[in-house]
């Protein structure tokens, strides 16, 4: 299989529902990373393809989902109940689809959130850490660090990749949550970045060349993750 050819999957969430997922396995996958999506867009969203290919490009194998909503052709995302049933099955179907290779998991926005959320209730079976690429803090114009208090109750690594200038995550609200988390959190800034992970003409750099600086780090710090267990 070419390393970044996608195997599509079906996951069935609850005894209803099933959602639609693609996994891409690299020959030499050290870890894979269960993906979810942002509210706004899906799993094939240009930010999501280039993740799950760049990460294969590092042998980095990733598992990508729909929630429920996105499944259906919906703007409104699920309720969180839901949403987290949907990160447990993703989850369980990555351990399937990958024996053998340790697990993390996380994603963009709400994707992250959500998945942090179902993490905090139970922890999910053999998951080594947590990364989330624009972690929601508040909406934009709301300052607030109350989406964070759960991680309290989040007991394994988690990386935070944040855009400095993401309207999602003021930096003045979100260095003290990640500070009081411990040895376990690791903040990352992507210096002019925003939410999506754009950076201005004027930074010097263009989102391509961020997008490899994210996507080094990722690697960088699953790697280190599944070695602390080896």
């Amino acid at each position: 299989m070419n390393v970044s050819t996608p195997q599509p999957l079906t996951i069935k969430v609850g005894s209803s529902t099933s959602v639609a997922a693609l996994l891409i396995h690299p020959s030499a996958a050290r870890a894979c990373i269960v993906l979810a999506h942002g509210a706004g867009a899906g799993m094939t969203h240009a930010f999501m393809e280039a993740t799950a290919t760049g990460l294969a490009a590092r042998g980095i194998a990733t598992l990508r989902y729909q929630f429920p909503y996105m499944e259906k052709g919906s703007k409104r995302p699920d309720p969180p109940a839901v949403a987290q049933a949907a990160v447990r099955a993703a989850v369980e179907a990555a351990a399937r689809s990958c024996p053998g290779l340790p697990l993390v998991a996380g994603g963009k926005s709400f994707g992250g959130r959500m998945t942090s959320q179902a993490q905090a209730k139970a922890p999910l079976p053999g998951l080594r850490g947590l990364a989330f690429l624009g972690f929601p803090l508040h909406p934009a114009g709301k300052s607030s660090a109350d989406r964070a208090d759960h991680l309290a109750d989040v007991q394994i690594p988690m990386l935070f990749l944040q855009g400095t200038h993401d309207k999602l995550a003021e930096m003045t609200l979100l260095r003290p949550v990640v500070a009081r988390l411990g040895a376990r959190a690791t903040l990352y800034p992507i210096e002019a970045a925003d939410h999506s992970f754009h950076v201005p003409a004027r930074s010097g750099r263009n989102d391509r060349e961020v997008m490899d600086e994210v996507l080094d780090t990722l690697a960088a710090w699953i790697d280190a993750v599944v070695s602390q267990h080896a």
